[in-house]
């Protein structure tokens, strides 16, 4: 992009916005780009940010009606007046970044109809791009402002030209994940790092990035008894889950591991049978890339239940909401093998691979392109 300046915005509400700003961070500066990440919202209001991100985290357990009434309330208010003051929120603060760093492209992660009510209202045309990251659509993505939204599949596609977008605007690319998920390594030394057999299923649980995955403990209590399935569960940064499981674990060393933060995840990923995890965007994509089967626990209403519904629609997931059936279905899909066959292939036909070039090397073309005009036009 000649050395242009690359704005990323971004917001810490669950990890999939930081991670896919980060990767495409990464990915940047591997291209030689000069690039900057902003979580506008935490710098603009840290207290207000900090307050609001505590209700999203209590939406995975007591606030889930709340969250609900929330996503959707939102949706249905989205040209009323009351959201006139998330429309100005991290205003000032994006205005000193803007003169401070004077990018040349912004690309936002999260939905901040800040960036583009600042074209409208300042009439400074800085090419704007949405890199989306679940498999639906919020309408609080959807500006007129927005110069190309690059989206997970065709379903947010349609629902964007629904909405009146041009079809020029949208491109399906897949959500940019971390580069070791589409890397080609050995898979057998893997068995032997993580102490695994070759000769069982491995059920994998990722408890979460807050650890918000529910009823961890009765699961890996039930699934000791599974004489050919060992489970591994990922704990992340949760130590107070990792330590309430280690007594399990340490009686049920054949049968049961228990990880903190695993630096190669996506190692686990590869030799997986099954993986349990919440539906957020990146994770549903990663286990796409490597063709990982999915249970999906207890979505919360909102992106995660949409995300599920999107994965279970294409016999890529199922989707439980208690302890016994989560026990039920796993053992159901681990003794079947044709119909884990199945989920694979099905998994995988939703992966887009590369997004992340695929998105870097599109907005390339798209600045250049407006550049071009704007300066045609301003002569």
């Amino acid at each position: 992009m000649n050395k242009q300046k690359i704005l990323i915005l971004t917001a810490k509400y669950g990890n999939g916005h930081i991670q896919v700003a980060k990767t495409l961070e990464k990915r940047c500066m591997e291209r030689g780009m000069d690039v900057i990440v902003c979580d506008l919202y935490q710098e603009s209001h840290p207290l207000i940010t900090e307050f609001t991100k505590y209700l999203y985290l209590k939406s995975f357990s007591f606030g889930k009606q709340f969250y609900r009434l929330f996503y959707y309330g939102v949706d249905k208010m989205y040209n009323k007046r009351v959201m006139n003051v998330y429309y100005t929120m991290g205003r000032k603060k994006l205005e000193q970044v803007i003169a401070a760093e004077k990018p040349d492209i912004i690309i936002n992660t999260f939905p901040m109809i800040v960036v583009p009510e600042y074209r409208r209202r300042t009439g400074h045309v800085i090419p704007t791009f949405n890199v989306m990251t679940d498999f639906c659509l919020h309408k609080i993505w959807v500006h007129q402002n927005i110069d190309k939204y690059y989206v997970a599949c065709e379903d947010v596609k349609e629902k964007l030209l629904s909405l009146g977008i041009d079809e020029k605007d949208v491109k399906v690319t897949g959500i940019p994940i971390r580069s070791r998920f589409e890397e080609n390594i050995e898979i057998e030394p893997l068995y032997r790092k993580y102490g695994l057999s070759e000769n069982k299923h491995i059920l994998l649980i990722m408890a979460g990035a807050h650890g918000v995955l529910k009823n961890v403990k009765e699961i890996c209590e039930a699934m000791r008894y599974s004489e050919n399935v060992q489970t591994v569960v990922v704990c992340g940064n949760n130590h107070a889950l990792k330590d309430r499981l280690a007594p399990l674990a340490k009686a049920s060393r054949d049968h049961l591991k228990v990880l903190g933060y695993v630096e190669r995840v996506d190692e686990l990923f590869r030799i997986a049978s099954l993986l349990i995890t919440k539906p957020g965007g990146i994770t549903l994509t990663e286990a796409s890339s490597l063709s990982v089967p999915l249970v999906l626990y207890n979505p919360v209403p909102g992106q995660e239940k949409e995300n599920a519904e999107f994965f279970a629609k294409h016999g890529a997931a199922v989707i439980v909401n208690n302890v016994s059936d989560m026990i039920d279905e796993v053992n159901k899909l681990l003794h079947s093998p044709d119909k884990l066959k199945r989920m694979r292939k099905n998994i995988f036909q939703l992966y887009h691979p590369n997004a992340v070039d695929t998105i870097l090397d599109d907005i390339k073309l798209e600045s250049e392109r407006m550049s071009k005009y704007i300066h045609e036009h301003i002569s």
